[in-house]
Parts: structure tokens; C-alpha cells; sequence
């Protein structure tokens, strides 16, 4: 079966084959630039202490300082972490930022912390990284169950340690302590603006077409929102612990109030008669436009072959597997990648960088022109070049990520340069 870091390897050997790169860039992209692990120790509040399994990964940091967000769950581990910024590396190429990938992570069930634990220990990660990271190195964000305020802890940890305020070393920051207006929905709104910008392409239109969204954290209620806003109907939704159906469409508000209210989908109301199906009977619905928004490796080989949806926009880090991939592709169903359609989140995290370094702040206005000017060219250009290589999107999303990596490596000279 091999790892998840061995399966993402294999993106980018199929990617290579579409282009003339030297192989140093491929020498370069085998294996991380450097991953830390750390045992943090936690004072609980009974007074016990627990030490929990961290790391940070640095990939690649050719185009610039490496940037990617840390994840709080109970199965994160060195393996999921390195593939983690190995997407980023990738992902920060396709929206052309001057980043590299980074990720982090901690093995814990931050539901089991209570919120001084909590803080305990994301202070102590900062603690154990501080040298790791840095405004011009690395810069954290947040990712799975980490949010704004586990970042304001994080970024006043390190100014502390550093003896200075310095709030351009962790994005994903609440406005108030210098984040970027726009950040909450970013990543949901650039899923968003890919899938409108190639409706045409694909097929898909407000008032025909039917979704449905696998996960119902940040990014998946904000696509759904907006998505729902301008006449798609939402038929499906669900969260860790259940999902429920109608084909006659739900309003993900609506959703979102009773699960705020009840800590769950199942029951929420909607448009005519809802039904609580399984999480796998989700992915496998009659629908035209599928949004997987949860954990990886959710399409697997096994459940393929059943997927319905003839497009799949990608919200979710790794969603499907390559398995799964070369059964999609071969039964026509179009998968718009994850480094492109969740691409919003590290854009506006990097608008958050630029305006943390300037001290200057943007309206919401500007920051949402601003991504759409970056998300709509780049699904453009990663179209063309499927449609030019007669590739599938994945690939494609690929091989124009590479391409930039390539010439920057191969920038600093290769070895018929240092032979000539």
C-alpha cells in the first residue's frame, strides 16, 4: 500500500514525465529539507503531566520562506505531516507565492483539553520550535482543529521568546492582533471562485446543478454558503459524526445554526424530506458536483468505483487517493485538485505576511479582488494546459506547479552549468 508521504511522491513523478526538467529538481523534491519532532510536556490541570508528540516540516524553500498550517488530531504523525508540506510546497507554486511548503502538527484530542491546557500547550509548541520558524523561515498557520485564537497564543509565545512584537510569523491571526479581514472564509471562497470561473468548462450552472460537501468544518460551510447563495442546491452534508440527504436541497446556514445548537447535521432541517445517511453514502450520492472538505484519503480504492458525481472540487488536503484517482479518471469524472481549490486559504495568509511586514492593513473588499485576481488565472492556466496535454486536471495542477519549482532550482545553476 505504501505510505501517504510514498503515495504523494507519485504526483510528482507523473508530473515529471510532462516536462523537460533536470533531474537535480527532482533530486531536490525527493525528501524534505528538514522535519523536527519534539516531545512537549503539558502541565494538565489535576497537576499531571502529559507529553504529547509534535513535529515541524520544512519541504522546500527554493521560492522562499516555507509557510503551511499545524493540525491538532489524535492520528497526526511524522508520515502525515512531511505530505502535508509536500502539498504546500506545491500548492504555493500553483497560486505562484513566494513560499515554499512547510506543516506542522500535534498527536492530541484537543476536545479532551480544557481551553488553559489548550493554550498550555500551544505555547509549549512555540517553545520547542521557536528556532525553527520565523517571519523570513517558516511561518505556521492554522489547519485542523487549531484556529485564530490558538494562533494569538502561538505568535505572542514567540514574540515573547524573541523579545519583540512580531505578528508576521504566524498567519491565520484574529483581525485585532494584526490578521487579515477575509482569512475566515478564504479558503471556501477560493474553492468557490475556481469552480465559477470553469463552470463553462465543465458543464455546471447555478440552476441545474446539484452538490454535495463531505466535512462541514470552516472551509466547506463557507463554499457551501456561497455556493448556495447563487442558486446551487445543496443536497447533501456532513460532519465527523453523521450526514444527512434531501434532494430537494437544504440551506447550509440553516445547517450550520442547528449544528451550533446540537453539535452535529443529523436532524437539521431542509427543503423536503431529509434523510441521515452514512458518511461513505455521502461520497457515493447522485449528485453533480462533489466536495470532499474533511480528512484525507477519503475516496479510497475500494469506493471509487461508486462515486456518482462527475466532478470532484477538492476542498479537503489529499482527498483521494491515487488508487482512487486512476479509477475517476477512468470512469470521466473530473477532479479539480486540492492545490488549486483550497489554494484560498495560503493566499490570503500570505496577503496577511505582506500586511503584517508593511504595517498597512487592506479592506475586505481589496482582499477578496485581490484572490480572486490570483485563484481565477491560475484555474484558467492549469485548464489549458489539461486540455493542450490531454491530461487530467490533477496533473496538470502539477506539472504548472513544477514547472516554477524547476526553474527556480534550476536557477541556481545545474550540472551542465558547473561543467561547462
Amino acid at each position: 500500500m505504501g505510505t501517504l508521504f510514498t503515495k504523494a511522491g507519485k504526483r510528482l513523478k507523473a508530473a515529471a514525465k510532462h516536462l523537460d526538467i533536470h533531474p537535480d529538481t527532482l533530486a531536490k523534491l525527493k525528501y524534505p529539507k528538514e522535519t523536527l519532532a519534539a516531545s512537549i510536556p503539558v502541565r494538565m490541570d489535576d497537576g499531571s503531566l502529559k507529553t504529547f508528540k509534535a513535529w515541524r516540516c520544512r519541504y522546500d524553500d527554493t521560492r522562499g520562506p516555507t509557510k503551511g498550517g499545524i493540525r491538532y488530531h489524535p492520528a497526526v504523525n511524522m508520515d502525515e505531516v512531511m505530505t502535508l508540506a509536500f502539498w504546500m510546497t506545491f500548492k504555493c507554486a500553483v497560486a505562484n507565492l513566494p513560499y515554499g511548503g512547510g506543516k506542522g502538527g500535534v498527536a492530541v484530542d484537543a476536545s479532551k483539553l480544557s481551553k488553559a491546557e489548550l493554550e498550555r500547550l500551544s505555547r509549549a509548541y512555540i517553545q520547542a520550535f521557536a528556532f525553527f520558524i520565523g517571519p523570513d523561515r517558516d511561518i505556521p498557520a492554522p489547519d485542523m482543529y487549531t484556529n485564530g485564537i490558538v494562533m494569538a497564543w502561538m505568535a505572542d509565545e514567540y514574540s515573547r521568546i524573541s523579545g519583540h512584537p512580531n505578528p508576521a510569523v504566524i498567519t491565520g491571526k484574529p483581525v485585532e492582533l494584526g490578521g487579515s479581514v477575509g482569512r475566515d472564509d478564504a479558503t471556501g471562497r477560493g474553492g468557490y471562485l475556481v469552480l465559477r470561473h470553469l463552470e463553462k468548462d465543465l458543464g455546471v450552472a447555478p440552476s441545474k446543478s446539484r452538490i454535495a460537501v463531505q466535512g462541514f468544518g470552516n472551509a466547506a460551510s463557507h463554499v457551501a454558503r456561497l455556493l448556495h447563495a447563487d442558486g446551487y442546491k445543496i443536497i447533501g452534508l456532513s460532519d465527523s459524526r453523521s450526514a444527512i440527504y434531501d434532494p430537494d436541497g437544504m440551506d447550509p446556514i440553516a445547517v450550520m445554526e442547528h449544528k451550533r445548537r446540537t453539535g452535529k447535521v443529523a436532524g437539521a432541517p431542509t427543503n423536503g424530506k431529509r434523510r441521515d445517511i452514512s458518511n461513505n453514502d455521502l461520497l457515493t450520492s447522485e449528485c453533480d458536483i462533489l466536495i470532499p472538505a474533511a480528512m484525507e484519503s477519503q475516496i479510497v480504492e475500494e469506493n471509487a468505483g461508486q462515486v456518482k458525481a462527475p466532478i470532484i472540487l477538492e476542498l479537503a488536503n489529499g482527498p483521494i487517493t491515487p488508487a482512487a484517482d486512476a479509477i475517476l479518471n477512468k470512469n470521466g469524472i473530473t477532479v479539480i485538485p486540492d492545490i488549486l481549490a483550497n489554494a484560498g486559504g495560503v493566499t490570503v495568509s500570505y496577503f496577511e505576511w505582506v500586511q503584517n511586514k508593511a504595517g498597512y492593513y487592506w479592506h475586505l473588499p481589496e482582499v477578496q479582488q485581490k484572490l480572486r485576481a490570483i485563484m481565477e488565472p491560475e484555474a484558467r492556466a492549469i485548464w489549458d494546459l489539461k486540455m493542450k496535454k490531454g491530461i487530467d486536471m490533477r496533473t496538470a495542477a502539477y506539472v504548472h506547479a513544477l514547472s516554477r519549482i524547476a526553474r527556480a532550482i534550476e536557477a541556481h545553476g545545474t550540472k551542465a552549468y558547473f561543467n561547462s
